[in-house]
């Protein structure tokens, strides 16, 4: 019987290997790979040196994009933590369900309410989807996607979860009064009591404790965000920097990139690097008060000028990602689920919208540009929408128009004008108006009303900023 049994195992294995040949498969391709999102806050455009900065080191992140490919007109669903962290995890442009702002406060006493102040309980994220296919999935590191029961990671297909729930933190850990978790348990003693270092332990630790499932991680870092809080050592090191605010983001930088290669030796010595895919991305631009740097940029987070939406993004998969490449076609972090999907061999999971009074397949908006990244097709012309605090915006191809609450709606060509300097509004009307109708028919499509507003102290804000913040010298 056990000789049987062995031979049976041969027969099956012999067809394997005839079909893969038949179909000029190689097995290592159709091996599913991990998945490795790792998320930064609040970060500056320019605050990396693949991107142009001639302080900061960052020598761990520009290997990513040495051994893969650098997207230098990547654009995020929103120009706040919140929403952007919305489109990203579910591939569709927040506004389609009501999340277009930060967070507001969610009364506890009104759990009637409670779906309506975080991600929609009907919505799906990346880990709903790989989890269905077997991945085990975890996310360490910030939500800010709601705090109620129906909005917490750990039921909205995350195996696993150690963070906090809400947008912010201090840095150095308190073991009586923190606002972390882990799965439900608040935390009271850490590896670390820095929380980059922490967040980057419980990411080792998870990734060391993985068998042969495929696996998705996705490490959601606050930094740089405020509170600008830096070990001693990190500061240290940075102390060419003169400027003191600019001195402890650089920083909370080093840190960050100090866990980038922490994470990626563990792979390494798990031998599972190689099979391993990585997007390395920010949730929005640089901020204005963590002494981030926009580089060529305009405006900063909280406004549809290109410092709040465009960001860098970094791929990396060896053996099916060309190493050491720059691309400048416009992509967009709404990408990441149908081009992660598609790597792990899977589809969304089928789902439906209400339209009018009729159910419709669920509609998606991201493209799969794995095709793209290697090749194998030519970029695709892209149309991104964006509404926030009292702003909306359309690109169009090379065409961007943004329509403001303060002032008339301006026309730019950022492939042209990076920092976004000449409105040509006046100039080409004909073009004007034409992106204006663009924004008009997506926003009357919208099947909902925002949940929640963002305050008015906010949009006052990103007003005065959208007309402040202009390109500048990387601080020294």
């Amino acid at each position: 019987m056990k000789t049987f049994s062995i031979n049976i195992a041969v027969v099956f294995s012999l067809m394997s290997s005839l079909l893969l040949a038949q179909e000029n498969i190689p097995q290592n391709e159709i091996q599913q790979p991990n998945i490795l999102i790792i998320l930064a806050d609040d970060m500056g455009w320019g605050d990396l040196g693949c991107t142009g900065s001639e302080v900061i080191n960052t020598p761990n992140i520009d290997r990513l994009a040495e051994n893969g490919i650098l997207f230098t007109s990547a654009y995020v669903t929103g120009s706040v933590c919140a929403p952007s962290r919305a489109g990203l995890q579910t591939g569709r442009f927040p506004q389609r369900f009501g999340f277009e702002n930060n967070l507001t406060h969610w009364d506890e006493s009104r759990p009637e309410q409670e779906q309506f102040h975080g991600l929609d309980p009907s919505e799906l994220t990346i880990a709903d989807h790989l989890k269905a296919e077997g991945y085990e999935t975890a996310l360490i590191g910030k939500w800010h996607l709601g705090y109620a029961k129906v909005h917490h990671p750990n039921n909205r297909g995350f195996d696993y979860f150690c963070g906090m729930l809400g947008g912010g933190h201090n840095y150095f850990l308190n073991e009586n009064k923190n606002n972390l978790e882990r799965n439900g348990s608040p935390i009271t003693s850490f590896s670390n009591e820095y929380i980059t270092d922490f967040f980057t332990d419980e990411g080792v630790k998870w990734l060391s404790e993985r068998s042969n499932s495929p696996w998705f991680l996705f490490m959601s870092y606050n930094a740089p965000h405020t509170p600008m809080q830096a070990t001693e050592d990190d500061i240290k090191a940075c102390s060419h920097i003169q400027d003191k605010g600019r001195r402890t983001y650089v920083a909370m930088m080093r840190a960050l990139d100090r866990g980038v290669q922490r994470i990626i030796q563990e792979l390494k010595d798990k031998g599972v690097y190689e099979n391993t895919l990585i997007v390395f991305l920010s949730d929005n631009g640089g901020a204005t008060n963590n002494h981030s740097w926009n580089g060529p940029l305009s405006g900063c987070k909280g406004n549809c000028r290109e410092g709040g939406i465009r960001v860098p993004m970094i791929w990396q998969w060896p053996g099916q990602i060309p190493a050491g490449k720059r691309n400048d076609a416009v992509v967009s972090s709404l990408d990441l689920l149908p081009s992660l999907l598609y790597a792990a061999g899977a589809k969304p999971i089928d789902a439906t919208d209400k339209s009018g009074n009729k159910e419709v397949p669920r509609t998606y908006d991201g493209m799969n540009i794995l095709p793209m990244i290697k090749g194998e097709q030519e970029p695709t012309t892209r149309r991104l929408f964006w509404r926030l605090q009292g702003q909306a915006a359309v690109l169009d191809g090379e065409d961007k128009l943004i329509r403001l609450g303060h002032k008339p709606a301006q026309y730019f060509r950022p492939v042209d004008d990076i920092g976004e300097t000449k409105d040509l509004s006046a100039k080409n009307k004909e073009k004007y108006l034409e992106l204006y109708e663009l924004l008009f028919k997506w926003e009357v499509s919208l099947p909902t009303d925002p949940y929640f507003y963002t305050s008015p102290y906010w949009r006052g804000r990103s007003a005065k900023n959208y007309e402040s913040w202009k390109p500048e010298p990387e601080p020294k």
